[in-house]
């Protein structure tokens, strides 16, 4: 796949990023997931679960490890929400994701962080890391995510409700 731009991109400020970020996490879908996206700064996502639930756990057929259809879920979300990074007015999606996992996610709280790779006009190539409750890394996920022209329209979130 080609897709470069001349020159470096321009970032969007912390403020806007915080807005996006605040507009997000108020979202239903957010909130019905425990999880929250952030932006430190303004450098890469963050996307943290303070609070693993009894619906987030059963991977490797345990209590213990998170489900990796959740972890597949907080992957998506991190590489996704990288095209805030670009431009956090216009509308993004993932359109592949390959994950890998070194150990069993497991402890009550966990993130995930992501950071663009590459750009170019209309993608982006980015890597996410799921880290455990002791810091440990358990997992990576490389993404592609589509850049759209569409902003959002006037009083919509960059989440649906």
């Amino acid at each position: 796949m080609s897709d470069s731009s001349s020159g470096p991109p321009s970032r969007p400020t912390q403020a806007a990023l915080e807005r996006y970020a605040e507009l997000f996490n108020q979202s239903l879908t957010m909130r019905h997931f425990g999880a929250s996206v952030s932006f430190p700064e303004g450098r890469k996502v963050v996307v943290s679960l303070p609070e693993l639930r009894p619906e987030h756990r059963g991977g490797v057929g345990s209590a213990a490890a998170v489900n990796g259809g959740i972890l597949a879920a907080l992957f998506d979300l991190a590489i996704g929400t990288c095209g805030a990074l670009v431009d956090p007015s216009r509308r993004c999606a993932t359109v592949q994701l390959s994950m890998s996992f070194e150990r069993p996610v497991t402890g009550d709280h966990i993130r995930v962080e992501a950071e663009i790779d590459s750009q170019g006009l209309t993608l982006l190539f980015a890597t996410a890391r799921v880290y455990d409750a002791e810091g440990r890394m358990c997992g990576r996920c490389q993404g592609v995510v589509r850049l759209s022209n569409l902003p959002w329209s006037s009083g919509e979130s960059p989440a649906i409700n």
